[in-house]
């Protein structure tokens, strides 16, 4: 069953129930991203237990090297 997230300001239809589900599901490696949910910074502990509920607005950002 979807449910309709908005992830980074973009209204998708995912399939998963938890922060990591969703990584996976959008192809994202876990330990090279930050996860925010409404708001809130999801610590990378808690990905796999992370219940995500319908209309939730999730940030995904992305780490970049530079120099």
């Amino acid at each position: 069953m979807a449910m309709r997230l908005r992830i980074n300001g973009q209204l998708m239809e995912a399939s998963a129930l938890t922060v990591a589900e969703l990584l996976r599901e959008l192809g994202i490696e876990p330990r090279a991203v930050a996860v925010e949910v409404n708001l809130s910074i999801v610590p990378k502990k808690d990905y796999q237990v992370f219940r995500l509920k319908e209309g939730d607005t999730v940030e995904i950002v992305s780490f970049v090297g530079g120099g």
